[in-house]
C-alpha cells in the first residue's frame, strides 16, 4: 500500500473517519517531522548570527543591548489550528507559503533604540532576506502592544540541498515584553476579569 499523499490526508470518507495502516502512519509522521526539522535548522541559525552579536558587543564595545533571546518551534497542534483560522491549504506547500511563523525568535533588548540596531545588524547580512516588516513600536497595536517584527528567510543547507527558510523575529524591549506578557494572561487566561 503506498503511504496517503498530502492531499488526501486532508480527506474524510462518507462516515467522518479516515483508516491508516501503521506504515502509512508512520509515513506521515516522519514527513511532519522532516517538514519542521528545516524550521528547527532556520531558527538555529537566526540563534547563532544573534549569539555572534552579543558575544561581540561584549568583547568590543564593552555593551550588551541584548538582554535575552528566546526561541520556539510553533507546535503541530499550533500550526494545524492557525492551518484552519486562516484556511490554508493542508499540503506543506501551502504551509510553506502563508505560515511565516512556524519558526520565531524574540529578542529582548533593553532601550528602543538597542532593538532598531539589532534589526538593523541582523537584517543587514548578506544571507538574509527580508520579507516583511512590522513595526509595531513606531505604529502600536490598540491594545498598546509594542515591538518590531520582521520575517526573514535564511538558508539552511541539508543533504538534499539548499532551503530558504522564514523565520519571524520580534524585536522588543525589556518593558514592551512585559506588557505583551502581562496583556497575552489578561485577554486569554482571565477574559479581561483580571483578578
Amino acid at each position: 500500500m503506498t503511504p496517503p499523499t498530502e492531499d488526501t490526508i486532508a480527506q474524510l470518507t462518507a462516515e467522518g473517519s479516515v483508516t491508516y495502516s501503521t506504515e502509512e502512519l508512520r509515513d506521515m509522521r516522519d514527513r511532519f517531522q522532516r517538514f519542521l526539522m528545516e524550521y528547527q535548522f532556520g531558527l538555529r541559525e537566526v540563534e547563532t548570527k544573534l549569539s555572534i552579536l552579543k558575544d561581540e558587543f561584549l568583547q568590543v564595545h564593552d555593551y550588551n543591548p541584548i538582554e535575552h533571546v528566546t526561541s520556539r518551534v510553533k507546535s503541530p497542534d499550533g500550526i494545524v489550528e492557525k492551518v484552519i483560522r486562516k484556511g490554508v491549504d493542508p499540503d506543506f506547500d501551502s504551509i510553506r507559503e502563508h505560515i511565516t511563523d512556524i519558526a520565531g525568535v524574540r529578542v529582548t533588548c533593553s532601550f528602543v533604540p538597542d532593538a532598531y540596531q539589532m534589526f538593523d545588524l541582523l537584517t543587514q547580512q548578506d544571507d538574509i532576506t527580508v520579507r516583511t516588516v512590522k513595526d509595531y513600536i513606531a505604529t502600536p497595536k490598540p491594545n498598546g502592544y509594542k515591538s518590531l517584527h520582521v520575517i526573514v528567510e535564511v538558508p539552511v543547507f541539508l543533504s538534499s540541498g539548499r532551503v530558504e527558510v522564514p523565520v519571524e523575529v520580534q524585536f522588543r524591549t525589556i518593558a514592551m515584553d512585559f506588557w505583551a506578557s502581562l496583556e497575552h494572561k489578561i485577554y486569554y487566561k482571565y477574559a479581561g476579569a483580571v483578578p
